[in-house]
């Protein structure tokens, strides 16, 4: 089951990581022309699309998880167990599309220590939140680790997007721009 989710997330998880890619490039480029009110354009527009593909992602896997499981030949059991693991485990989705275009925008203005650091925190949540959900002998919840993680790693987004919004960003407004 969770193979199948990892090859069918991936196909919500490419077009995010090509508005990522784009607005990587176009904050470092606004941030070498000491732009700030285009980076947080970029990052505002850039949430809103991937927001927006991931709520479609989203809409998919809790409207028809059986047929995206059937595209593997799923038997029974697999679609006993898939389907309340797609529905639960795509929860995150909303949350990671934020991640990656603030992860992408760290990089860009030369932080790319604290993308490193959400996407290790993002793994050391899931681990352990997995292992404890697991002592419930309910698989089902196992699947909310998932989500709980990527919960976990917005907050620690958003607290590293402000430290780097007061340390590059603002500053940036009392400077003159870049001809």
């Amino acid at each position: 089951v969770f193979g199948a989710y990892y090859k069918l997330q991936s196909f919500i998880f490419m077009p995010v990581f090509g508005i990522n890619n784009a607005a990587l490039a176009i904050a470092a480029y606004n941030y070498g022309a000491r732009k700030p009110k285009r980076i947080l354009g970029v990052l505002k527009c850039g949430i809103l699309g991937a927001t927006a593909l991931m709520v479609i992602g989203v809409a998919a896997f809790q409207l028809i998880p059986q047929v995206l499981l059937g595209l593997f030949n799923a038997n029974a059991d697999m679609l006993a167990v898939g389907d309340p693991a797609l529905r639960t485990m795509s929860l995150a989705f909303v949350f990671a599309g934020a991640c990656i275009i603030v992860g992408g925008v760290f990089q860009a203005l030369g932080n790319s220590v604290y993308s490193m650091i959400v996407s290790i925190a993002r793994q050391l949540v899931v681990l352990p939140v997995a292992y404890l959900l697991s002592l419930s002998g309910n698989i089902d919840a196992v699947w909310f680790a998932f989500p709980i993680a990527e919960v976990a790693s917005l907050a620690m987004t958003v607290i590293l997007f402000l430290r780097l919004y007061r340390k590059k960003i603002r500053p940036l407004s009392r400077m003159p721009a870049a001809e």
